[in-house]
């Protein structure tokens, strides 16, 4: 049936666009092991207007997304996902068109933002939706502007908060199962809820990197992103594949004596992806300025590191000063930075996981990466945990090879 919904759709569209292109893209795994959701991105700058598009292998449609990821109207990307077993090679078809509307999908993904709304009876559930918010950089309280303290998203393995004050941190849900929740708690999950499995927060975070949040170094510790003229949170794509948020920083002075730098930090979470991107843009390059990120080291945590951009650790605390409403959670978390970026890995203190780092252009990138204890499909052990990240760097490193016919 859904095959048959398909197919009358793309006729539908077939019958009142005529195709902007179509093509061919060969996707192939280069591992021995089968891989489950991975990104395939298209960027459409050479194509045109793009309205709709349709992906498909064989007679099958293959669920896609297009995103307007510079906010001007026009779509820029198209992503899709594929599962390939080791070594397999897939071909599939693209066709682009210049009218009609993005296929609708089930999302797999999710994310708000949300401004409090105190007429809601309901405790901690608010409706006051919006997509993106600037605070000058004098704002007494930007904190507590928000529901949960700044935008959130999540894919069905994860639940990310970030704050939108400058810590910037990433807060963590976790959950019991692989379904989308947050729409559900909006990170704060009531007694009932509980009850009924849903998860909860998971970590807590204080002025630690919690999972990976990017800051500056003044050549002996983390500074916070402050001051600044003004700082804004959006979200650029909802789903139904991925989603996108950003955090942009204008007129970041991360050292007194040196010129202000505009940041955008962009956030994209893939559909069955416990990891996350962290991609960091700069309004021109910074090769004479250090950065710094990492991960917390959670109360008595265990640390992994192979002392080339994986680091990782296994460790319980309490999440919250509320023992009455909360339980010691066990995590673990894990970053991975390319070398190239990487000026020193500096050793566990009470606080932070730290790598200091920094380019000579206008861009870096690296991934996050979490699971909680509670989880029925995952990890349960510090070797487990670790045993899996550094699989997972063999992957990160080895995408699948993309070719267009």
């Amino acid at each position: 049936m859904k095959k048959i919904l398909f197919l009358a759709i793309f006729a539908i569209l077939s019958a009142s666009a005529a195709a902007q292109a179509s093509f061919k893209l060969t996707v192939t795994n280069p591992s021995t092991t089968d891989r489950t959701d991975q990104p395939v991105i298209i960027s459409l700058a050479e194509h045109g207007t793009v309205a709709s598009a349709l992906v498909t292998l064989g007679n099958d449609t293959i669920p896609s997304q297009l995103d307007d990821l510079d906010l001007d109207d026009t779509f820029d990307e198209l992503c899709f996902l594929v599962d390939l077993k080791g070594k397999e090679q897939n071909t599939y078809q693209i066709t682009l068109f210049s009218e009609g509307e993005p296929l609708p999908f089930p999302s797999r993904v999710f994310a708000e933002m949300l401004i409090r709304n105190d007429k809601v009876k309901e405790k901690n559930r608010h409706n006051n939706y919006i997509e993106s918010i600037t605070a000058r950089g004098d704002c007494a309280n930007s904190y507590n502007i928000q529901h949960h303290h700044g935008v959130d998203f999540e894919s069905e393995l994860n639940g990310i908060r970030i704050y939108f004050d400058k810590r910037q941190t990433l807060d963590l849900y976790g959950k019991f199962q692989k379904r989308l929740e947050l729409k559900d708690t909006q990170f704060y999950t009531s007694k009932e809820q509980k009850a009924e499995g849903y998860g909860d927060d998971v970590l807590w975070v204080g002025n630690t990197f919690g999972l990976g949040a990017f800051r500056g170094w003044d050549g002996q510790q983390p500074t916070m992103i402050d001051p600044v003229r003004s700082r804004t949170q959006r979200i650029i794509s909802y789903g139904p594949l991925r989603t996108i948020v950003e955090v942009i920083d204008r007129g970041w002075k991360p050292i007194a004596d040196k010129p202000a730098i505009n940041m955008t930090l962009r956030y994209t979470q893939y559909a069955g992806h416990r990891d996350t991107d962290v991609d960091v843009f700069f309004d021109k390059n910074v090769g004479d300025y250090l950065f710094s990120t990492g991960i917390i080291n959670v109360k008595d945590s265990e640390e992994f590191s192979d002392k080339q951009g994986l680091r990782a650790c296994w460790g319980t605390d309490w999440p919250s000063s509320d023992h009455e409403n909360f339980k010691p959670e066990t995590v673990g978390l894990g970053i991975w930075i390319p070398t190239a970026y990487i000026k020193s890995e500096e050793p566990a203190n009470k606080d932070n996981y730290a790598f200091v780092v920094g380019t000579a252009h206008d861009h870096m990138n690296y991934k996050v990466i979490y699971c909680s204890d509670n989880e029925t499909f995952g990890y349960h052990s510090a070797k487990s945990w670790f045993e899996f990240l550094k699989k997972w760097k063999q992957e990160v490193e080895s995408p699948v090879i993309i070719k267009c016919d």
